[in-house]
């Protein structure tokens, strides 16, 4: 009866519990049990209980000589940090200020002049823990008195103050625009586009304030905010202080895709009849505005700064090669409309010019053969890259070595000015009659170059060199990104950056113009160098009854600006009450 009892005790859940712990704890404090209270065997009891003979020894040690591990077996255990010293120390003076109505910034901010100091984060679990919601919205008359940014004045145009003062300003380049934008009647531009505009903020001020935003390369339009108090900066813009961010940054919202390019027009047609003059030969190429985002239903394009395909806004850019300047844009291409692009080009030069362009430069994959059949057709000069085929280089390197040639190639600043070329007239699918296929070597690449054109008569050697810089228009595309910084969006919306780089055209056409007036030594330099030398340069400005006397402060390069002869006459200004610009140097 005892035997049969003793069994049925041990095989309960109940006694397999104490019998065969489970969990560490338990572990060790009945095999301590089994050896000190029942007397066991040490080896016996470690091999019951699943320890070897040293280890289980340790543990008897421990337990000897160690009251903490004796008391360890019926501590209540709590898990993380048991106190908040932090907060406890600040949790009376807190709980005042919040019954004072005052924001967590507040408090810190108090506590922070009493010696106390403590996180946002630790406030904000300080008054969970005591019970306080968070605190609405406030007006700003029941904030409590603290040191806050000066409010600027509301742009109006009918605040603009026309009375005799004196001011500093920090854009004193922008002054130089005034005379070189004499030829240019911006009103009469902006008559042919209907952009928006209001009582307070014409159309004309929004744009001057939007292009000296570009003039002097702000990055964002929201970096208008350091110059909010410049009276030079809303001297220019012909208001009485410059539009804030959130104006200038919904302005491009209210701009359709038309419009962009109406715009585009009467400014290519406005800076020709100011003296800019167009070249015969025209660069081409692609360009993926980056958007890190994936909410917006952007379609993916090859972006060549991070050698992959992201979503980003497709750009297509025309780069005058002999004045080397951007003359066309348009954004938000979608991958279906890419191939076509280059004969809308072809139609907007045509109406703007007059003419067609003579030629064309540009990469394998702007375009399709079908649209070279086009072109032709047209009687527009090509030339392009064709895309190498493992067939095609089997072929090319088969030919014999009589049916090279070498030419020598004019630049004497080029590594490798002696290389072979391969001349031949070839047929393509798609495309009616002969083109010329000119192959290159030793040129510094492991494979060959291979050259389209239906330029039947040029040279080989003046081919090769003019491909070679088509490369400028990466130098282009560059100063765009740069200094006129195409690739910082503020916004994902395609039609945002189709404005903005309506802007960007402006910029850099009176950059080009700029470059002109200065002369030599300006003539082919980027934007960024032009502001950087010149035009990054502060000013004294005096308003009197009748003329504005801008005096540029001293710089190095200043006499490059007095030679151009942009400040030898006034410069009426009708946006400022027709008064005259003189602008002087110190």
């Amino acid at each position: 009866m005892v035997t049969n009892h003793r069994n049925e005790i041990t095989s309960s859940a109940e006694a397999r519990f104490f019998l065969s712990p489970e969990k560490p704890l338990h572990r060790q404090y009945e095999a301590l049990r089994a050896f000190f209270v029942e007397g066991g065997q040490s080896h016996a009891v470690a091999r019951r209980f699943s320890y070897s003979p040293g280890a289980f020894r340790v543990l008897c040690h421990q337990f000897r000589h160690d009251r903490e591990k004796r008391d360890s077996f019926f501590q209540d255990v709590r898990h993380g940090p048991q106190s908040a010293p932090s907060r406890d120390r600040v949790r009376t003076l807190a709980v005042a200020m919040r019954k004072k109505n005052l924001s967590v910034y507040d408090i810190q901010r108090e506590l922070a002049a009493a010696g106390h100091r403590i996180s946002i984060n630790a406030l904000s679990v300080l008054m969970r823990e005591e019970g306080f919601a968070r605190l609405p919205r406030r007006r700003d008359d029941e904030r409590p008195a603290t040191v806050k940014p000066e409010a600027a004045a509301v742009a109006n145009v009918e605040a603009l103050d026309l009375s005799p003062r004196s001011f500093r300003t920090r854009v004193g380049g922008l002054f130089l625009f005034v005379p070189l934008m004499r030829e240019i009647n911006l009103t009469r531009v902006l008559g042919k586009v209907d952009l928006p505009g209001s009582g307070m903020i014409p159309a004309e001020q929004a744009i001057r304030s939007l292009l000296a935003l570009k003039l002097i390369s702000k990055e964002r339009k929201s970096h208008v905010m350091d110059l909010v108090f410049d009276e030079g900066m809303a001297l220019f813009a012909g208001l009485n202080v410059v539009p804030k961010r959130s104006y200038l940054a919904a302005y491009s919202s209210r701009v359709a895709h038309q419009t962009n390019l109406e715009l585009m027009g009467a400014w290519f047609e406005e800076v020709q009849r100011a003296g800019l003059k167009r070249g015969s030969s025209i660069d081409l190429d692609f360009h993926t505005v980056p958007a890190n985002t994936g909410e917006e239903p952007l379609e993916k394009h090859y972006v060549s700064s991070r050698s992959r395909s992201q979503k980003g806004i497709l750009v297509f850019l025309a780069r005058d090669a002999t004045e080397r300047v951007l003359c066309y844009s348009n954004a938000g291409l979608t991958k279906s409309e890419q191939a076509g692009e280059i004969l809308r080009f072809v139609e907007f030069w045509k109406a703007h010019t007059g003419r067609l362009p003579q030629e064309l430069v540009f990469d394998s994959q702007l375009t399709t053969y079908r649209h070279l059949d086009e072109l032709n057709r047209r009687g527009i000069l090509f030339m392009t890259l064709r895309r190498r085929s493992r067939k095609m280089l089997g072929e090319i390197w088969s030919r014999a070595t009589s049916a090279w040639r070498r030419i020598t190639l004019p630049s004497m600043t080029r590594t490798f000015r002696t290389p072979r070329v391969l001349d031949e007239r070839i047929r393509l699918r798609e495309y009616e009659g002969d083109l010329r296929q000119v192959t290159v070597t030793d040129l510094g690449h492991e494979d060959p170059t291979i050259l389209l054109t239906n330029n039947l008569g040029i040279k080989c050697t003046s081919l090769v060199t003019r491909y070679a810089q088509r490369m400028l228009i990466e130098n282009g595309i560059s100063d765009a990104i740069q200094f006129f910084h195409l690739d910082a969006l503020s916004s994902m919306v395609g039609m945002k950056v189709d404005f903005d780089l309506q802007i960007t055209l402006m910029a850099a056409s009176l950059y080009r113009l700029m470059a002109g007036k200065i002369g030599r030594e300006y003539e082919r330099a980027q934007a960024k160098k032009i502001f950087r030398n010149l035009l990054d340069v502060t000013a004294t400005v005096v308003v009197t009854d009748d003329q504005v006397i801008a005096t540029l402060d001293k710089r190095a390069h200043n006499p490059y600006l007095v030679a151009s002869g942009l400040t030898e006459t006034p410069t009426p200004m009708p946006w400022f009450g027709n008064k005259k610009l003189v602008v002087r140097f110190a």
